[in-house]
């Protein structure tokens, strides 16, 4: 990934982040340093958090940046709401990119609505494995059968090995 731009995000851009940061997934970081980061050829753009990609900004239906955390900002700053959790069985499927299925989700915020960007977390450990995007609804996610979450970004994508 190239970069095409990079600087520094002014205070009120901080606030803004950290304040839908906080409202969607109970995080609060505490960061001295916020730079955007624009990429060329990609669908997102980054937020470094004292150096770490720890923000991606991922275009909705609409055509609309959201903000949410990339895998290792999820890992940093752990998400309280919009995750959900996979079994043992189902975590080298996920970490490989692949999208969630019923039968693999122990748990899964009852707060998600389908269309929501979720955290893939598993369940011994609570680590972050990937980031995706909600088919259904949270409370419809425990099952047998059927994709409920499509993944986006997962360990070992280009994204998750972006370094400056």
């Amino acid at each position: 990934m190239q970069v095409k731009s990079r600087h520094h995000l002014r205070a009120d851009a901080v606030d803004e982040l950290e304040s839908a940061l906080e409202a969607k997934l109970g995080v609060t970081m505490d960061a001295d340093t916020h730079e955007k980061v624009e990429l060329e050829g990609t669908d997102y753009d980054l937020v470094l958090v004292d150096g770490e990609p720890a923000v991606v900004y991922i275009e909705d239906e609409r055509g609309e940046q959201e903000r949410f955390l990339t895998v290792r900002g999820a890992n940093e700053y752990p998400p309280e709401r919009n995750v959900v959790t996979v079994d043992a069985g189902a975590i080298s499927f996920v970490s490989d990119g692949a999208d969630v299925m019923r039968p693999g989700i122990t748990e899964a915020d009852p707060s998600i609505e389908a269309g929501d960007l979720v955290a893939i977390a598993e369940e011994n450990h609570g680590k972050v494995l990937a980031v995706g995007r909600a088919r259904t609804d949270g409370d419809d996610m425990v099952g047998d059968e059927g994709k409920v979450v499509d993944s986006i970004h997962h360990v070992g994508d280009d994204l998750y090995e972006f370094s400056v």
